[in-house]
């Protein structure tokens, strides 16, 4: 696996990812699982936040501690199954930024198209992490850095729940400088696209519909 490419094995994720898998889970849970994971997988995707250090006055005497500083976040979920990763992320970086991106691919010209993006006006300025349950082709991810990229923004990691081979291979090629965090990596695509065994499509499993 490439030196970029982290792949979460802790327990309580491993778990959760088996949880989420089922044809069983209900949407409920499955969103629940979701955000859980996210925030799991959070730790991990800021560990190399900067510090600094500063003094802090206690009930009992002045104690010198480090806080964050440095650049600030800004999570991007790609529309609309990566909408189901951001209360998770939120929940660790409270004041985090949000933008939102949606792509869909023109089926004549074969090229990506955004038909909806709003990032925070200093994106250029922040770590962007951008957000979707699953590395499929890669088609989605790769065109959403793109236009991320095309927007100022210089530091950019992809963080999904479940990636294909194929996914990874994609993306690292195109976007060499992009870090990927994933829970997950499943062997294969079928001949529609979607990750085998995966878990379907998140998009339909986390909101209910077909």
């Amino acid at each position: 696996m490439n030196n970029n490419v982290f792949v979460f094995d802790h327990p309580l994720i491993q778990h959760k990812i088996s949880l989420l898998r089922d044809k069983n889970t209900s949407s409920k849970e499955f969103r629940e699982l979701t955000s859980e994971i996210s925030m799991l997988m959070g730790y991990e995707v800021t560990r190399d936040i900067p510090l600094k250090e500063v003094e802090i006055e206690t009930p009992i005497g002045l104690a010198k501690t480090k806080v964050i500083s440095g650049k600030k976040l800004a999570f991007v979920p790609i529309l609309r199954a990566g909408l189901g990763m951001v209360d998770g992320m939120l929940k660790l970086v409270p004041m985090a930024r949000v933008g939102h991106i949606g792509l869909y691919r023109d089926h004549e010209t074969l090229e990506p198209v955004e038909y909806y993006c709003k990032l925070p006006p200093d994106v250029r300025e922040r770590d962007v992490v951008l957000l979707d349950p699953m590395l499929a082709t890669a088609g989605s991810a790769c065109d959403a850095v793109k236009f991320i990229k095309d927007y100022g923004a210089k530091s950019i990691k992809f963080v999904c729940l479940i990636a294909s081979k194929h996914g990874i291979e994609r993306l690292n090629r195109e976007h060499p400088d992009v870090g990927i965090y994933c829970a997950a990596v499943d062997e294969k695509l079928n001949d529609i696209g979607y990750i085998v065994p995966g878990l379907g499509d998140a998009g339909d499993r986390l909101f209910g519909t077909k």
